[in-house]
């Protein structure tokens, strides 16, 4: 978790209404991220319930991902934040998940793919924007995202829906998109900064995208208004703002 995903996470909060009870799988707080992985205020009197393999702040209850012990539809919304690399099935996870979720429920989760082997307890997998889509090929309509430099982006995330939930509107997705541009932040000081772009002029731009580039993000969304779940065909992809470094939507469905 970083202070970027938990601007996406309050940007996907305040768009779309999230079903109670939620579940975190994963919910554990890593020493030093306190702050930003206690996702609770988001959903002050919602019924929520965080679970993880190892007892410790943030763990109500402790469970596998691959053999959740609850029954099936009992959640409205389903968080990830960072879980499915330390997950060694993580298929079968997201077989779990879809199984306790109702079917007029969400699933929101994120993932990192350019970022160093971090072992909390072990660290097994990477995910690209693609694979989101393919993991979630049976939830009717999704959005995608992901942040960094195009070839290397940080961290992928996706917000999927269950069959039984009204269409992704236009309202909703133009509102997750200000919100992601005011909220997902995750600045660096002015002299690394200087210093990143110095590099940058000597060196190329490469070596240095993951850091000035950070703040980069695109986001698609995928509904059975324009297209179908099979991924054929792949779904509207964003073009780049080469204004604000941010991206928006070639076209978003209506209702």
């Amino acid at each position: 978790m970083n202070h970027f995903l938990q601007g996406v996470a309050r940007a996907v909060v305040e768009s779309f209404d999230l079903a109670e009870p939620i579940l975190e799988v994963g919910s554990y707080w890593v020493a030093g991220q306190e702050e930003i992985a206690d996702l609770r205020p988001f959903f002050p009197g919602k019924d929520y319930l965080g679970v993880d393999r190892r007892p410790g702040p943030g763990v109500d209850q402790i469970a596998d991902a691959e053999e959740l012990p609850f029954e099936d539809a009992a959640f409205g919304t389903v968080i990830a934040m960072s879980t499915f690399e330390h997950v060694p099935g993580f298929w079968r996870a997201f077989e779990e998940v879809r199984r306790v979720l109702r079917p007029d429920g969400a699933l929101f989760l994120s993932c990192p793919f350019y970022f160093h082997i971090h072992a909390h307890p072990n660290d097994y997998w990477r995910f690209t924007p693609e694979a989101l889509h393919l993991m979630l090929h049976d939830y009717p309509q999704r959005i995608v995202g992901w942040h960094g430099p195009v070839r290397r982006p940080a961290n992928v995330w996706a917000l999927a829906f269950g069959e039984q939930r009204a269409p992704i509107s236009r309202q909703e997705f133009d509102r997750y998109r200000e919100l992601l541009g005011r909220y997902a932040r995750e600045p660096i000081s002015w002299r690394r900064r200087i210093t990143y772009r110095l590099g940058r002029l000597l060196c190329g731009s490469r070596p240095f995208a993951p850091y000035l580039e950070r703040e980069r993000w695109e986001s698609e969304c995928y509904s059975t208004l324009i297209a179908t779940s099979s991924l054929n065909p792949p779904p509207r992809r964003t073009r780049r703002n080469p204004t604000n470094r941010r991206s928006e939507p070639a076209s978003v469905p209506t209702t």
